[in-house]
């Protein structure tokens, strides 16, 4: 009896590891949430949870109750934030590809988007980001149209993506001005900016110069008339370029079979 109060006075206390399944250490309604968002080890949730108010939002079933429980084992064992980004090598592209090309980290192709409405209660059956924007192209059948608005979707993705960090349904309204000041001058050049290219070939950047005042005024006009078509389909909650304009462009005219001049960008 002493020996056996002896081994346990002197075991190791269990410390959670990066790869432990989160049912080892979370309770069963909690691992629940979790697993049906397609998170299953603490690795997964320590780089899916965002460190911003409301994160909890974009997993079903989760809850103030269940994101606070998350929350002190975390608090209560903070390295393994750090051990979880040891894993991850991040790098800044210097190119950017087409969006059919792009392999998306899972953390930001929309998937668990901050904004994303309840999901039962979605029309689409986008399960994320670039399958959802996919859906609002499939409406536009004049080919013009349909490459114009494909243009002014793609680069903002991309630029949520490799600039923001953020998916495209985690977009905020102070992304959405920090957006229309990139259009005018896009940066870095060098990433963004090249001679008009096919989409296969290695130059073909999104932008072929900056953009005039009225290019600028009818892409906010576009991506505008997208998150509303998202919101009526219950994808996202709120539409960041909402009442965001361009001072001097005029009310652009959206139903067109016409597109800018290509100096305005690839496309």
């Amino acid at each position: 009896m002493a020996t056996a109060l002896e081994l346990l006075r002197t075991a190791a206390v269990p410390v959670p590891l990066i790869g432990d399944g989160v049912d080892r250490w979370l309770a069963p309604r909690v691992v629940t949430a979790l697993r049906a968002a397609g998170i299953r080890t603490l690795a997964d949730l320590t780089l899916r949870v965002p460190r911003r108010r409301r994160w909890w939002v974009g997993i079903a079933g989760l809850g103030v109750s269940g994101a606070r429980q998350i929350e002190a084992f975390f608090a209560a064992h903070p390295d393994l934030s750090d051990r979880a980004r040891a894993l991850v090598v991040t790098t800044a592209p210097d190119d950017v590809v087409p969006w059919e090309k792009i392999v998306v980290p899972h953390e930001v192709d929309g998937t668990m988007g901050l904004h994303r409405a309840p999901r039962a209660s979605c029309v689409l059956r986008a399960n994320n980001d670039y399958e959802a924007v996919q859906a609002w192209l499939s409406l536009h059948e004049a080919p013009a149209t349909l490459r114009a608005y494909r243009k002014e979707a793609e680069r903002l993705m991309l630029w949520a993506i490799v600039e923001r960090g953020v998916a495209l349904s985690s977009l905020a309204t102070e992304d959405a001005v920090a957006y229309r000041a990139f259009l005018r001058q896009p940066s870095p050049r060098q990433r963004w900016v090249g001679p008009a290219s096919p989409r296969t070939a290695a130059e073909w950047r999104p932008f072929a110069g900056c953009l005039s005042t009225r290019s600028r005024g009818y892409a906010l006009s576009v991506l505008s008339s997208m998150f509303r078509w998202l919101i009526e389909r219950r994808y996202v909650l709120a539409n960041p370029f909402a009442g965001i304009k361009v001072r001097g462009a005029k009310q652009a005219t959206l139903d067109t079979t016409r597109v800018f001049p290509k100096a305005s960008g690839s496309s």
